[in-house]
């Protein structure tokens, strides 16, 4: 029976475990939003809130504790700053875990976690194009007159650059006056 065993290992060592807890939970300082495994999520949830409730008390001593477990000056900077400012009176929960389904690789459920405030900062991706769309198509004037305008291009750098006659080096001459012929091996009568 596992009574009062609580948290994940990831498949990984206590030291290792740590260290991927670090860096996760400083991509999610950093970037507001991530997208790993949901057994990441929820363990790197369990480590990301206690660093945040921390850091609503600004003093030295929280500072400290925070860059143990975050290991960049400017996102302990930022978490105390801006992060923390706009979380306001937030009891806790700070982060949302949203589950996206599997992996096609390994069948990983996956997952994204995100700061809570932070939910519309995110740049929203472009719309799809449908079938029925194309693309603005240029007439046939513009394109006639890019033409037009790269070819006049091309002739003023070929007339700015004069061509100058190389003369061949010996070795050049040498080399391609001599004729390569190939000899066929004699091949092994077998017994």
């Amino acid at each position: 029976m596992r009574h009062g065993v609580k948290g994940r290992k990831l498949g990984r060592t206590a030291s290792h475990r740590s260290a991927t807890l670090k860096l996760l939970a400083t991509s999610l300082l950093q970037h507001k939003k991530i997208k790993t495994t949901l057994a990441k999520a929820k363990e790197l949830r369990r480590f990301i809130e206690p660093i945040i409730t921390r850091a609503k008390k600004d003093s030295v001593h929280a500072r400290r504790l925070t860059a143990e477990k975050i290991n960049d000056r400017a996102i302990v900077t930022e978490l105390f700053g801006e992060i923390v400012s706009k979380i306001g009176e937030r009891p806790g929960g700070y982060t949302r875990v949203v589950q996206l389904g599997q992996r096609k690789g390994d069948g990983a459920q996956m997952a994204i976690i995100e700061l809570v405030d932070y939910s519309g900062v995110m740049k929203p991706k472009a719309p799809k194009k449908t079938k029925g769309e194309e693309k603005p198509v240029e007439t046939s004037e513009e394109v006639k007159a890019e033409e037009k305008k790269e070819k006049k291009e091309k002739a003023a750098k070929k007339a700015a650059v004069p061509k100058l006659k190389k003369e061949k080096s010996p070795k050049e001459k040498i080399t391609k006056e001599k004729v390569t012929k190939t000899t066929k091996t004699p091949q092994k009568k077998g017994s």
